[in-house]
């Protein structure tokens, strides 16, 4: 039962969050297809393109349990999908969250500040209906609300199922997007931050300042919002004054503004996802063996052997509330840009603050390399 959306879109989100899905804008979307089934185990079970009347773009949408990636390239030279790939490289052009009532929670937006992309509208063929409308987030990021209605196709009208097309491909235990990140310029953060909470009627669930997340060379600071339930948690990353140029700034200036950094991925055992995204060829940010001297009393019991961890690289940190064990992947393209991180929570909602040092330091090793530090 859908409660009335009346009551406000902070009401209606926390009823029922979810994000559903994340569209990323790609040169070659079918090549780039290939690749996520192979090395993260996705099975592709929709597609639209000319095949299937969409005449501007390809699209193919991946799946596993609770996550789904939708790749999009534009098939003529002077479409928007197209300038968006050519000025940004591979990247995500959407992070799509389904409401009960796309209208509603588009109004609510736009009421409290947003910028409309796309109005409210249904589409349908004769798997049902959905209402789909969108605003405008940092950079030129946008949020689509999507209302199924009971809407029992493979994904959206003008998506066929691929499923038929072979045997699905295996899984590796990836469940659900635990966050995405978001990095905007400097004096920028606050401005979203404040967004969030307006528009969205988010909350801030934690802060860390250039102070916890620095290094010798470079800083950074992050806010992180959360809707009502904590189903969905945006992070957003500032740069801050340092010796050098640091991730955020990198960032910036290959992906040509404000963007999504990476997409965290949640999993209920990391050592076999990580061992079977390596065994498939997917590479991740080296940390150093010292990192693990103390690790085990530093963070105390845990339902891992501590072996596997400094084995595979794996980081772990603990809160109050409980703990977590996380990695982060290499970009996942040529530009230094977007990448991933692996995520298993036990109890604790945070986001590894004792690794910080760690992690920054591995970035910034990645960005020498590059001669970007």
């Amino acid at each position: 039962m859908h409660r009335d959306t009346r009551d406000g879109f902070a009401s209606e989100t926390a009823r029922r969050p979810r994000s559903e899905d994340v569209r990323r804008t790609r040169g070659n979307a079918k090549q780039a297809a290939y690749f996520y089934e192979r090395a993260f185990g996705f099975t592709q079970t929709a597609y639209a393109g000319p095949e299937t009347g969409v005449r501007d773009r390809a699209s193919y949408v991946l799946d596993q349990n609770d996550v789904r990636l939708v790749l999009t390239s534009g098939l003529r030279p002077d479409s928007e999908i197209t300038r968006f790939a050519c000025s940004h490289g591979d990247g995500v052009k959407d992070v799509a969250l389904t409401v009960p009532n796309a209208t509603e929670a588009y109004r609510q937006a736009v009421q409290r500040g947003a910028r409309s992309v796309v109005e409210p509208h249904w589409v349908e063929d004769d798997f049902g209906r959905v209402e789909l409308a969108a605003i405008a987030t940092y950079g030129e990021n946008i949020h689509t609300f999507v209302s199924r209605d009971d809407y029992a196709g493979p994904y959206l009208p003008g998506y066929t199922s691929t499923t038929e097309n072979g045997a699905p491909a295996t899984g590796i235990g990836l469940q659900n997007i635990d966050h995405v990140v978001g990095n905007v310029e400097l004096g920028r953060m606050e401005h979203w931050v404040e967004f969030y909470e307006r528009a969205f009627g988010m909350t801030e669930l934690i802060h860390f300042s250039d102070e916890a997340i620095s290094t010798e060379y470079s800083a950074l600071m992050s806010k992180v919002m959360m809707d009502g339930e904590g189903k969905i948690k945006f992070p957003i990353n500032e740069p801050a004054e340092g010796k050098r140029k640091s991730q955020i700034e990198e960032y910036l200036d290959f992906y040509g503004g404000p963007g999504v950094q990476h997409v965290a991925l949640a999993t209920d055992d990391i050592v076999g996802t990580v061992q079977e995204l390596e065994e498939r060829g997917l590479r991740f940010l080296k940390t150093p063996i010292a990192y693990y001297d103390d690790l085990e009393d530093r963070v105390g019991e845990i339902d891992v052997d501590y072996d596997d961890l400094r084995r595979l690289g794996i980081l772990a940190d603990r809160d109050e509330e409980g703990y977590l064990l996380q990695i982060f992947t290499k970009t996942a393209q040529d530009r230094p840009t977007l990448f991933f991180e692996i995520i298993e929570r036990h109890g604790s909602r945070g986001f590894g603050e004792g690794n910080f040092k760690a992690l920054f330091e591995a970035i910034e090793r990645e960005q020498a390399l590059r001669g970007n530090l």
